[in-house]
C-alpha cells in the first residue's frame, strides 16, 4: 500500500459514493487508475464493503446499548449457540469477545427501554447466559467509522 492508495483510502472512507473522476482529482489520479486501485483494495479484502450509513434515531432506534455479557459455559458448543443466537438478533450491531472479568461485549440499537427488554429476553431465551448488565448511552460524542492510515 503506498501514498495513493491511503489518500484514495481516506476519501472513500469520508464518502464512498464520490464519484471516481472528483475522487481522482483528489488524489492525483485519471478515473481508471482509481478504479483499478478500488478494486486492487477490495480484491485484496482491505475495502469490506460499501455501505449507506444510518441515522439510529431518524429510523426510530434513537437508544445505543452496551450488553456485558458472562458466559454460562466455556465449551464449543455454548460458543456455537452464542454466535447462532447474537447472528439471529438484528438489533446486535457489534460483539467482542473480551479479556478481563466480563467475556462478551455486545453493542445494540434499540428503540426504548421496552424495545431493550425484548432484545435481552430474546438472547437469554435462545442461549443460557451467566450474567448480563446493560449500560445505556446517554451521550454520544465520537462515533466514526473512519480508520487512520498513518500507520500503514
Amino acid at each position: 500500500m503506498d501514498d495513493l492508495d491511503r489518500k484514495i483510502l481516506a476519501e472513500l472512507q469520508r464518502d464512498a459514493t464520490i464519484a471516481l473522476d472528483a475522487l481522482g482529482e483528489k488524489v492525483g489520479l485519471s478515473r481508471n487508475a482509481c478504479w483499478r486501485r478500488i478494486r486492487a483494495l477490495e480484491g485484496a479484502g482491505v475495502i469490506r464493503a460499501r455501505v449507506a450509513l444510518l441515522d439510529p434515531a431518524r429510523i426510530g432506534l434513537p437508544l445505543t446499548v452496551f450488553m456485558q455479557c458472562r458466559a454460562a459455559a466455556h465449551d464449543a458448543a455454548w460458543l456455537d449457540a452464542f454466535a447462532r443466537a447474537i447472528r439471529a438478533l438484528p438489533q446486535v450491531q457489534g460483539v467482542w469477545r473480551m479479556t478481563g472479568d466480563l467475556d462478551y461485549l455486545i453493542r445494540a440499537q434499540v428503540a426504548d427501554m421496552a424495545d431493550y427488554d425484548r432484545l435481552y429476553r430474546s438472547l437469554i431465551a435462545r442461549v443460557p447466559m451467566g450474567d448480563v448488565s446493560a449500560s445505556f448511552v446517554m451521550e454520544e460524542i465520537r462515533a466514526t467509522t473512519e480508520l487512520p492510515l498513518d500507520h500503514v
